[in-house]
C-alpha cells in the first residue's frame, strides 16, 4: 500500500512557498447527493504519531477516516470545504461541477494558499501556482488529508439526508451505486436528490415516462 509523503510539498518550501494546499474531492461517481471537495494546509513541521497513518481516504475504514479527521483540523494551518449539490451537477456536467467544489474550498481557505497540490486535475478557475497529480491522495500527504477530510463530511451529510429518505438506504451506501441502491431506485424512482443527468437514473426516468 502506497504510504503518502511530504516530497511535494518540500520541493515546493525549497522554492520558497509556506502556505501549500492540498485538495482533493468526493462523491464524483455517486448517483445522489453532492460532490464535495476539501483543500487542507499543513504546517511546514509536523511531529505526529498519526501521521503515518493517513491514506488515501478509499483505503481508510470509517472509524479511522473519523479518527483522522479530528487530527487534521487540529493540526491544520487551515481547512476549506466546498460543495457543489445535484442540481448544478446536473445543470453543468460532474467535471464543472467538481472544480467548483474546489474553488469554493480553496476560497474558504484563510490564510490564502501560495500554491495548489490537486488530485489529478487542474483548476483554470483559480489564478495561482498549481500542480495536478495523478494518485496524488495516494502519493500526497496535504491531498490524502483532504480526502479524508472531504470524505467525513460527504459521508456525515449523507448520513443526515437517510434520516429525510430512508427509503433508500443512503447510510449504507453514500449515494454510490450498490446494488441495493440500484434495487432501491428500480422499485421507487429517484427521490429528489438523486442525480438526473446520470445513468441509470436518467433510463429509469425515461421508462416511467
Amino acid at each position: 500500500m502506497q504510504v503518502p509523503s511530504l516530497a511535494e510539498e518540500m520541493e515546493l518550501r525549497a522554492q520558497g512557498y509556506q502556505l501549500i494546499a492540498g485538495i482533493d474531492e468526493v462523491g464524483r461517481g455517486a448517483l445522489a447527493g453532492p460532490v464535495v471537495a476539501a483543500a487542507v494546509i499543513l504546517p511546514c513541521q509536523i511531529d505526529t504519531p498519526w501521521l503515518n497513518q493517513v491514506r488515501d481516504s478509499k483505503q481508510l475504514s470509517p472509524a479511522r477516516r473519523q479518527l483522522l479527521f479530528g487530527h487534521i483540523r487540529e493540526v491544520a494551518i487551515s481547512v476549506g470545504i466546498g460543495m457543489v449539490h445535484h442540481e448544478v451537477i446536473d445543470d453543468q456536467g460532474i467535471a464543472k461541477a467538481t472544480r467548483l467544489a474546489m474553488k469554493s474550498a480553496i476560497d474558504y481557505l484563510s490564510p490564502s494558499p501560495e500554491t495548489l497540490l490537486i488530485d489529478h486535475i487542474r483548476l483554470p478557475e483559480v489564478p495561482l501556482p498549481q500542480k495536478g497529480i495523478t494518485n496524488g491522495d495516494e502519493l500526497c500527504l496535504s491531498i490524502a488529508c483532504a480526502s479524508i477530510v472531504a470524505k467525513v463530511t460527504r459521508d456525515r451529510l449523507m448520513i443526515e439526508l437517510d434520516s429525510i429518505y430512508p427509503a433508500y438506504r443512503l447510510a449504507d451506501h453514500k449515494g454510490y451505486g450498490t446494488k441495493a441502491h440500484l434495487f432501491c431506485l428500480y422499485q421507487l424512482g429517484p427521490s429528489p436528490i438523486h442525480r438526473r443527468s446520470f445513468r441509470p437514473i436518467s433510463d429509469i426516468i425515461q421508462e416511467r415516462l
